[in-house]
Formats: structure tokens, C-alpha cells, sequence
């Protein structure tokens, strides 16, 4: 029980000390789990602790070198919801795990990345999680400065010794989701993406092209449609030629969207006139005219495994961390609604 005179202020390590009877450097051995002390004295401190309601200044232990009790969390982008949601799922982990979280955005660039990963060790942060910049920037996380501090990445992976990635099983969902669309009949299926580059549009490019070759089928695309506007002149040109795309796969959450502005632009019905499957699920995705069909991926549990991996790298001494990259594919799901031509409010899940 804390006696009632240590609620009006903070007690400090000298008071523990002195009720321990011990020196104050042998209390901040007993904070530190040393084995430098022995189990008498050490439980002599920690009643102490108890006692007096101490609660040692984090700050203050984390500029001597302390553990800080933080981890870092570097994203592309804070406006994409993506993002918010692997952020809100990764700090969920970090307060489970008695840690603070401190975010901030690369806005895609190396330069910012690698500035904010500086300022978050100067911050004494113990591990970072990371959405690495494209690959076409090399990443600048390669340098000795990061070289003791663990770092996972997720969505997209950071070839860099002693890095753990978390993915989604991106070539298999595109497959999956254009087989889906050559069932339906279709034979002309473009893709679209807006960074030839980024590892999750490639990925998916490649597992879509997979399927359209098996079923010797030609391929069509545009990998820049990075804009509602890029969306719509590719579409508008396309559909006016002889070979014109009967459906689309959209490679994110956003294309999904500009797609349906365009060919709602272009009043073209979905799916009587062309369907429509996007990979990614997004709020109000089934609410749309018509119910978005997507390849589900599962943002929540990719920002819980990924802080979960990175707790159990915090947990290993640096000489057992593995020299090579490690990875963790997560599973993705076809979710049937309507855009793809499959019954009105279709909702069944096909793994």
C-alpha cells in the first residue's frame, strides 16, 4: 500500500534509497534488472518501489542509455487510411506492451525517411517500423547508424540485412481476382496502377499477368494512373478502340475509386457495361452503386504482426538476430459483391 504522503509528489530514486538502505546506484541496478544484486536486496528495493508509489523518470533513463520504452513508426503517408489503420493496430500492440509509440510520414521521399528514422534514435527509440519509400528510391536505412537498432518492415519489404517485412500475399490476390473476372467471361481485362515501382503494384501486376497468360489471354495496362484525371483519360482512350477492356482490375483502394468516377464520367453502367474487381477493401466499399468486389487484404492484422515481430526482435540480444531478411506473408480473400458481374448484393468470401 503507498503511504498516503507519497500521493502530493513524485518520490525520487534518494528516497528509495534511503528506505531500501541501499545507495541510489544499486537502485538504479534493481531498475535495470542487473545480476549485480543480490535477491535480498533487490526485494528490499523493490518494497521500497511499492512503498513510496516511485515511478522512475523515463526521460531522464533513456539520455543515460536506458531503455527509452518507445518504438518508432515511419509511414508514406498520414492521410491515407491504410496507414491510419496499421498505425492505430501497431501502437494498440506497443501499449499491450508497456510502450509508447511515436509516428511520423517519409511523404514517399528516402531523405525524409532516413531524417525521421535519425531523429527518432536521437529520440532513444528501441526498434522502428518502417513503410519503406519506393524501390525507385534507394533506401537510405542501409547506413551503420541503424545498424544496432531492430527494424521491421511492412506492407512493402526493405532488402536490408537483419530486417524482418510483413506482407500480403499481393501476387496471389491478383491472380485470384483475374481468374475470377475470366470466368466471368471476360477476355479483355486491364490493369491499372499507379506506380510501376512500388513493390504491392508490381507484385500484383505480375500475379494478374500470370492469369491472363495461362488462359492465353493478352494483357493490357497502365502502370501510371496516379491521378482521378490519369484514370480517366486512359479509360476514355482505351474504351473508344476496337479491342476495348470489357473489365478492370484496379491494383489499390484509391484507382477503385477513381475508376468508378470515370466510368460514371463516361456513363458506363458496372458491371452490365464493364466490371470492375479493385484489390483492397476500403469503408463504404459495399456500399457502393454498384458493391465493390475486392481481394480483401488484412490491414489490422498486418500492423498487429508486425509490432509482434518486432517485440520478439527486441527481446533477442543483436548477435541472434538472423543475418538474412526475413518475411512474413499474410493471406488475402476474394470478396464477391457485385462490380465483378456475380449476383446483385453478392457477399459471400471465397478464400
Amino acid at each position: 500500500m503507498t503511504d498516503p504522503h507519497t500521493m502530493t509528489k513524485r518520490a525520487t530514486m534518494i528516497e528509495v534509497a534511503r528506505l531500501a538502505n541501499v545507495g541510489t546506484m544499486t537502485v538504479s541496478r534493481v531498475l535495470n534488472n542487473s545480476t549485480h544484486v543480490s535477491p535480498e536486496t533487490a526485494s528490499r528495493v523493490h518494497a521500497a518501489i511499492e512503498r513510496l508509489g516511485y515511478r522512475p523518470n523515463e526521460i531522464a533513463r533513456a539520455l543515460r542509455g536506458a531503455k527509452s520504452k518507445s518504438i518508432g513508426l515511419i509511414v508514406p503517408s498520414l492521410a491515407d487510411p491504410f496507414f491510419a489503420i496499421c498505425a492505430h493496430n501497431i501502437n494498440t500492440v506497443a501499449r499491450s506492451q508497456g510502450y509508447a509509440m511515436i509516428l511520423a510520414s517519409s511523404n514517399d521521399s528516402p531523405d525524409t525517411e532516413f531524417a525521421q528514422a535519425e531523429w527518432m534514435l536521437q529520440k532513444h527509440v528501441e526498434g522502428l517500423l518502417i513503410c519503406p519509400v519506393s524501390a525507385a528510391h534507394p533506401s537510405r536505412l542501409g547506413d551503420p547508424i541503424f545498424q544496432r537498432t531492430p527494424i521491421v518492415s511492412f506492407d512493402r519489404p526493405l532488402a536490408l540485412p537483419n530486417v524482418a517485412s510483413v506482407v500480403v500475399e499481393n501476387h496471389a490476390g491478383a491472380k485470384k481476382g483475374t481468374q475470377h473476372l475470366i470466368e466471368h467471361g471476360h477476355k479483355h481485362i486491364h490493369f491499372l496502377g499507379d506506380a510501376p515501382d512500388l513493390f504491392t503494384i508490381k507484385t500484383r501486376h505480375e500475379g494478374y499477368r500470370r492469369a491472363l497468360l495461362a488462359a492465353k489471354l493478352t494483357p493490357g495496362e497502365c502502370m501510371t494512373c496516379n491521378s482521378e484525371e490519369a484514370v480517366f483519360d486512359y479509360l476514355k482512350r482505351v474504351l473508344a478502340e476496337p479491342h476495348a477492356p470489357s473489365a478492370i482490375f484496379a491494383g489499390n483502394n484509391r484507382i477503385s475509386r477513381y475508376t468508378f468516377r470515370a466510368l460514371n464520367r463516361l456513363e458506363l453502367r458496372i458491371p452490365d457495361d464493364i466490371a470492375v474487381i479493385g484489390f483492397d477493401d476500403f469503408d463504404m466499399a459495399d456500399m457502393m452503386q454498384p458493391p465493390l468486389t475486392v481481394i480483401n487484404q488484412p490491414v489490422d492484422l498486418m500492423g498487429r504482426t508486425a509490432a509482434d515481430v518486432l517485440f520478439e526482435k527486441l527481446r533477442l540480444p543483436m548477435e541472434e538476430w538472423p543475418e538474412q531478411e526475413s518475411r512474413t506473408s499474410l493471406k488475402v480473400q476474394l470478396v464477391l459483391r457485385a462490380s465483378c458481374g456475380c449476383a446483385f448484393g453478392a457477399s459471400t468470401v471465397e478464400e
